[in-house]
């Protein structure tokens, strides 16, 4: 099968701007472009499920381009509900580095920032060369910008579209950008940016957009505890996207196989009958885990994380290192050590509610140290019962755990 025929076996594709795109995907030989804007230093599961598909492109032989929008992060997005908060310009080139280095890593695509293109423009050339091609009445009909009538838009966030549109055209010109690829989201300010490049070159260029990737209740899929899965090991380790996939819904991990993967049809058609015939087993679970940590992390990132599952399953905490101790328990409630006993660091912990509920689970052997069962009244929470002198883990019954740190 073509291309258009695998991404759209593989749920990618949501909008086409024209029925010829999909001869022009399957015959391969156009340059597009993808983009986000750096809101944050890191990109995050979200932007993995849309970047990939430059990937796969690439390998149907296109040539990708990859935008940090410099220039659009300074104005934002319309939300669907209420304006972004401005960021500074410090933040915003911060912030395009760490993406710019982040992409290039992950993909190796050339990447280009269009402040180095909207930063040179006076708002009277704004005006008279691209504003007097957006007729207002059709752009308070796109969907991005209609959401938001009710509860009122600024002028800044209306621009944005414009701004956008510009990109396409400037891509277009400089670097024969002929397709935009997007979040469908994103359907609106592609539409406009086909308009400008037909109206201001007479010129024709194309675009689609993908479903955005969701949980089954129809928020976005990408977040656990409230907090985003990000890309940088720094903000969310190996072990902690390791257990973001383990734990995803049952329903949904064929869905993020064909999205998140380049497992073949085949192989993933196999992992969906064993999801059915054994969901306990969970072996769509870990071959999705295995196949994203291992593209952006690598396979040495993957087996530590499944080292610190396995040995925290077990209770065998000692056979892991600080590091891993650190990844593994990143998110418990911890406890400076200092010498306390075993009794004040329960309490301190909040493990116990007192010196006598703490020496009630410590006589009743609820309570290990680095997985080992400790009965000591007199035990001491220090560097010399601390792995590698630098954590030690306590836990009370099955399931609460507390890090003592040096």
């Amino acid at each position: 099968m073509g291309i258009f025929e695998e991404l759209e076996w593989r749920g990618l594709i949501k909008d086409v701007s024209d029925p010829s795109l999909k001869e022009k995907l399957n015959k391969g030989g156009m340059t597009f472009y993808i983009g986000t804007d750096p809101t944050g230093d890191s990109l995050h599961i979200g932007h993995f499920s849309s970047f990939l598909i430059s990937k796969r492109l690439k390998e149907a032989g296109h040539h990708p381009i990859l935008l940090v929008g410099g220039g659009t992060g300074l104005i934002g997005d319309p939300k669907p509900d209420s304006e972004r908060p401005m960021i500074t310009y410090e933040t915003v080139d911060h912030n395009f580095n760490c993406l710019k280095a982040q992409a290039e890593k992950l993909f190796g695509f050339e990447v280009v920032n269009n402040r180095d293109w909207l930063g040179k423009i006076n708002i009277i050339d704004f005006l008279r060369d691209y504003g007097k091609y957006f007729n207002v009445n059709l752009m308070l009909q796109k969907d991005i910008v209609a959401r938001r009538l009710d509860s009122g838009i600024t002028f800044t966030e209306f621009s944005y579209m414009i701004l956008q549109a510009l990109d396409f055209w400037y891509l277009n010109k400089e670097k024969n950008v002929t397709l935009q690829v997007a979040g469908q989201d994103q359907w609106g300010n592609i539409t406009a940016g086909i308009d400008l490049v037909r109206r201001k070159e007479g010129k024709e260029v194309y675009g689609f957009t993908m479903p955005l990737l969701t949980k089954s209740d129809g928020t976005k899929f990408g977040k656990t505890n409230g907090k985003a899965v990000w890309l940088d090991a720094k903000k969310t380790s190996p072990y902690e996207m390791y257990q973001f996939f383990i734990n995803s819904e049952d329903s949904k991990v064929i869905d993020y196989l064909k999205f998140l993967t380049f497992l073949s049809k085949e192989e993933i058609e196999e992992l969906e009958r064993k999801n059915q015939e054994a969901p306990h087993l969970r072996e769509a679970h870990k071959a999705l885990a295995k196949e994203v940590i291992t593209f952006i992390h690598g396979k040495e990132a993957y087996d530590e994380a499944i080292k610190i599952s396995e040995a925290l399953f077990s209770g065998d905490i000692k056979s892991l290192t600080a590091k891993e101790i650190e990844m593994g328990f990143n998110d418990l409630p911890s406890i400076e050590g200092k010498g306390q006993t075993l009794i004040q660091g329960l309490v301190e912990a909040k493990l116990a509610s007192s010196n006598r509920e703490a020496r009630e689970f410590i006589k009743n052997g609820a309570v290990l140290i680095n997985g080992e069962k400790v009965t000591d009244m007199e035990f001491v929470l220090d560097k010399t019962n601390a792995i590698e002198e630098k954590f030690i883990v306590i836990r009370r019954g099955k399931k609460l755990y507390a890090l003592v740190k040096f």
